[in-house]
């Protein structure tokens, strides 16, 4: 541990990583990306502050709790945009995570329903065709036929 001019205790990247469980070099990603400013230097070496320590935790929250893109991350973390601007990133962040949380919510309701099934061969399913229909491109071809729906599904040359 060092301190700053200001008698700030600091510590160095591999101490300031490990507080989170990441690895130095996500650090120096982060800091290349705009997700993190470049700390301080004392000599060649990074110097975090318990600021910087600070932020390196937000950039954490966005990243990998919150699985913002490291775009969307940095008007977080960064420290350098204006509170209603940062604050429409993670509102628009969220959005993307209902979206998939509704996505993966049909997955799981799909398989659940093969959990369900009782036949041996998922293809002889009475409800395949229903599910087909509503969960793949072959539900755009009103055909009961599948051999008939796959050539009419087929772009005309």
């Amino acid at each position: 541990m060092s301190t700053t001019a200001t008698n700030e205790q600091t510590v160095q990247i591999g101490d300031a990583a490990a507080l989170y469980g990441l690895a130095p070099s996500t650090l120096r990603w982060w800091e290349r990306q705009g997700v993190l400013n470049l700390p301080a230097r004392q000599g060649n070496r990074r110097s975090y502050t318990e600021s910087d320590l600070r932020r390196i935790g937000v950039a954490y929250l966005c990243c990998v709790t919150g699985k913002m893109p490291l775009e969307a991350a940095a008007v977080v973390a960064a420290g350098e945009s204006d509170v209603a601007t940062w604050q429409q990133t993670v509102r628009e962040q969220i959005a993307r995570l209902e979206s998939e949380m509704a996505q993966l919510r049909i997955a799981a309701d799909y398989l659940g329903h093969l959990l369900d099934c009782v036949d041996d061969d998922m293809v002889r399913c009475p409800y395949l065709d229903a599910e087909l229909a509503e969960h793949t491109p072959r539900g755009r071809v009103a055909n009961a036929d599948f051999v008939a729906a796959a050539r009419a599904a087929r772009p005309a040359d």
